[in-house]
């Protein structure tokens, strides 16, 4: 093969013939078995499957996990095998609950694949063959017609009424006419490439014979799969669990190093400061919150699952809840991706419906003209315009009822108009629609009416056909004239019924949408102010704008844009990666190979299942099972909830945590011994936190959620709110369960593994009214019926019957020095405990006092 200076698309037949070392009637057999060993075959990169090992280990790549691998590991070294033991058995559960959730999303992914396998019409020897797709190779002369999915880039030799959809490339939702003689520029956009056929996109109508000039990973859509090999930006959840786990690994080792100076400085033994050092390692490390947050996400996933969301990265479950803006395509999540009839115009009447003699008269018209292929309405297969026209006659009950043509003017780019014509007697009736210029051109009566007609309708975003009629004595090959207009169709891919109030609801829930498509611009801003994202031209963005600029003028350009067209697949990474740049967590969707890497570049990716790729759901976190851009919306109020519960989760471990440590270190400071072991403090945190933290997650959220604003990309997770309550709520149950445990001490003389087990009873007695609190951060307890989570109840009721179970269990009642108590000293406990249900009462009327909370909803 020679080498090629200038792109295929531009060069001359019989120069692209030449430097790919071939002929019109192809390659030898020897020659095809010799580029196929040399250059591989015609396979694209694919991303490395998923193992159920793989899937496990990531379980563990967690910063939080590091933190509690690293406890765990101190306390065998120290020999206390139990709590080491405990710690690594809740991670390995965590770890498998939270495999078995992602690797039986990733099954349903998989299962949503269509993987493309097939064989191609190809030349070798001057004879034509069918080989498997992977056997072709640079100079190979391919056969293509209307259906088939191209195999590898191609340069056109011949054409025959060719058009290619390219949409699942470009974005662009309008077969594309090919030409092979075209004149096309070097420096011409993908998409106005009109002499080349890509590979992953399909041939819409007509036939062809092309030179195949690119494989595998050198033809776009490989380029475009190589762009995945990447890293991908961690889900926002990952990045606040990381600046959250810092935070308490840094409370933890001030506070162990504090309560170890004090105890120093008291002259106490080396190998009872490291005890006390496990014990308050154990308070302050929340050893369930992981499962907590798996279980949280995994119900998330599961209600996101209901609503057609398919999650393959728990992750992303809250990430989705978070994003501040959306960059949506068009075609398939807005639209329904059938082209339609949306307006009729008639000479003469202007705007008519379908219904109505002169509508129905046109589209009669137009369905002579229509080719279509199958015998049911709901299963037919053609070009996207004439299965417009036939499903519009349809409706109308009209259609062709005159038999066959007697010939047919097919439709070709060169021509621009298609025709019928019927024999009738000594003459011909003629049905022709096609571009309104070409089509007034056959006309007696179309005059400046009609062009100013269609230009109106193209300037609204329509796709204009101009339809005519009448009788001709010429032959069938003859130059068409003497026709009567009938008028004009105005073609539309129409929104989804429920794109309209979706898009409402995410602005609502203060979410920015902005649309990135192929389209043609007045096409997408006739959309855009359909959906109320654009109003007017200035909010447009073109792929040659963005080509045209750089840096920061790019970023502004982007910042000010609503609408982004006819935009080249790299631009649509390039407008992800600026807008995160801007701050923004960015949601990208996208069904598309064109759409793949941007949606691995964007914070959360949400693929098409039914009508995407599998490149783009490889490269995605989220994958939509109906393709509906409603579904996001579902989607984003689950993850907001998800988000929501797990901050529930959070309060509550580390408010408790906080009472642990706070119990503690008063002990050490009052020079007490102290008020719980190590197991006490394990079994405390796994039948009160490990059981009600699960509980919390199911919580179904506020009935709100969507109209709060959007979160800053930069808010943490522990921010004021959070900090207020957690101080409030920890300091109430330690200082509590302190004062109950110095007066048991100081006051009536207890011993001390009496006090240490009543202490015990105390403490769990208020983290079980706690969890009441935390089911809101600003509404009351009281406010929340308890039927809205009946889990939660049996969580409390669980927790007191496990705490009860201990005591007709002597080795366990031993090791944690449990007694009896009598009816009035576990009531006194009890009501102690409700203590801090009183004060976060308080608080909670007090935010709504100084105006930073809601008004309280009546029981």
């Amino acid at each position: 093969m020679a080498p090629r200076m200038d792109p295929w698309h531009c060069l001359p037949i019989a120069a692209v013939l030449d430097a790919t070392g071939s002929s019109s009637a192809g390659l030898s057999r020897a020659e095809a078995a010799s580029r196929l060993a040399r250059f591989g075959p015609n396979r694209l990169p694919e991303a490395r499957g998923k193992t159920i090992a793989g899937v496990f280990l990531a379980q563990f790549r967690s910063p939080f996990i590091y933190l509690l691998l690293a406890a765990a590991g101190v306390s065998l070294g120290l020999g206390h095998f139990s709590d080491a033991g405990f710690i690594l058995v809740v991670l390995a559960l965590n770890a498998a609950i939270g495999a078995f959730q992602e690797w039986r999303a990733e099954t349903r992914a998989r299962a949503l694949k269509s993987l493309i396998t097939g064989t191609v019409a190809v030349r070798r020897d001057g004879s034509l063959v069918r080989l498997p797709i992977e056997e072709l190779v640079i100079g190979d002369v391919v056969q293509m017609t209307s259906g088939e999915r191209v195999a590898a880039d191609l340069r056109l030799i011949e054409a025959q009424g060719l058009a290619a959809d390219e949409s699942l490339l470009t974005g662009e939702s309008q077969p594309v006419d090919k030409i092979a003689s075209a004149i096309v520029a070097a420096e011409a956009p993908l998409g106005d490439r009109l002499t080349m056929l890509h590979a992953g996109t399909t041939v819409a109508k007509g036939r062809s014979l092309a030179l195949v000039v690119a494989t595998g990973r050198d033809t776009e859509v490989g380029r475009l799969a190589m762009a995945l090999e990447r890293p991908e930006p961690p889900p926002p959840l990952v990045r606040r669990m990381a600046r959250f786990t810092n935070h308490v690994a840094l409370a933890m080792l001030g506070t162990v190093a504090v309560v170890g100076a004090l105890e120093a400085l008291r002259g106490a033994a080396a190998a009872d400061i490291l005890l006390l050092a496990i014990a308050l390692a154990v308070a302050a490390i929340p050893e369930g919150l992981p499962i907590a947050m798996t279980v949280t996400l995994s119900i998330a996933a599961e209600r996101m699952g209901l609503r057609h969301v398919v999650v393959r990265r728990l992750a992303a479950v809250e990430g989705l809840g978070a994003c501040t803006l959306v960059a949506t395509d068009k075609t398939g999540t807005l639209t329904l991706n059938q082209l339609t009839v949306a307006r009729l115009w008639v000479p003469s009447h202007g705007d008519v419906g379908p219904e109505s003699p002169a509508g129905r008269e046109l589209l009669a018209s137009a369905a002579c003209t229509s080719e279509t292929v199958s015998d049911s309405a709901d299963g037919l297969q053609g070009d996207s315009v004439d299965l417009a026209f036939i499903r519009a006659a349809a409706a109308q009950g009209v259609g062709a009822d005159g038999g066959a043509p007697t010939h047919r003017h097919l439709y070709e780019p060169e021509r621009r108009y298609a025709a019928s014509l019927y024999h009738d007697g000594e003459s011909l009736i003629v049905h022709a629609k096609g571009a309104p210029e070409t089509v007034a051109g056959f006309c007696t009566d179309a005059g400046d009416e009609a062009i100013a007609a269609a230009r109106r309708l193209s300037a609204a975003g329509y796709r204009v056909i101009a339809v005519a009629a009448g009788r001709t004595t010429f032959s069938a090959v003859g130059k068409l004239e003497g026709l009567r207009l009938l008028g004009l169709a105005a073609l539309a891919d129409p929104l989804r019924p429920e794109a309209k109030g979706a898009v409402s609801r995410a602005q609502q829930a203060g979410l920015q949408i902005v649309l990135i498509t192929g389209d043609h611009p007045l096409t997408a801003l006739a959309i855009a102010r359909e959906l109320g994202l654009a109003q007017h031209q200035d909010e447009v963005v073109t792929g040659p704008m963005l080509a045209a600029s750089e840096g920061a003028a790019f970023d502004r350009l982007v910042a000010g844009a609503r609408v982004f067209a006819r935009t080249e697949p790299m631009q649509k990474l390039a407008i992800v990666e600026s807008l995160r740049r801007q701050g923004h967590v960015v949601a990208v969707t996208g069904d598309g190979i064109n759409d793949a890497a941007a949606l691995q570049a964007a914070d959360i990716g949400v693929a098409m299942g039914k009508g995407g790729t599998d490149v783009a759901r490889d490269a995605a976190d989220l994958i939509l099972a109906d393709d509906n851009f409603a579904s996001i919306v579902a989607g984003i109020e689950a993850g907001r909830v998800a988000y929501d519960n797990l901050r529930k989760v959070i309060l509550l471990t580390l408010s408790t945590g906080a009472a642990e440590i706070l119990l503690m270190l008063l002990a050490t400071l009052f020079q007490l011994p102290p008020p719980l072991t190590a197991v006490q403090l394990l079994w405390l945190n796994l039948i009160t936190n490990g059981i009600q933290d699960v509980a919390l997650a199911f919580e179904g959220g506020d009935p709100d959620v969507l109209q709060r604003p959007v979160r800053p990309a930069t808010e943490p997770i522990f921010d004021r709110r959070m900090i207020e309550q957690v101080l409030l709520g920890g300091t109430v149950i330690g200082l509590t369960a302190f004062g109950y445990y110095y007066y048991a001490l100081a006051g009536i003389g207890m011993q001390h593994v009496a006090a240490q087990g009543a202490v015990l009873w105390l403490l769990v007695w208020c983290e079980n009214a706690h969890c009441f609190n935390c089911r809101s951060e600003e509404r009351s307890a009281f406010s929340i019926p308890l039927a809205s989570n009946p889990l939660l109840i049996a969580a409390v009721l669980g927790t007191q019957a496990l705490q009860s179970a201990v005591l007709w269990l002597p080795p366990l009642r031993d090791l944690l020095s449990l007694d009896a108590l009598s009816l009035a000293d576990g009531m006194a406990l009890a009501s102690a405990g409700l203590i801090v249900l009183a004060i976060m009462e308080l608080y909670k009327r007090a935010l709504i006092i100084c105006g930073c909370g809601p008004v309280l909803p009546k029981a």
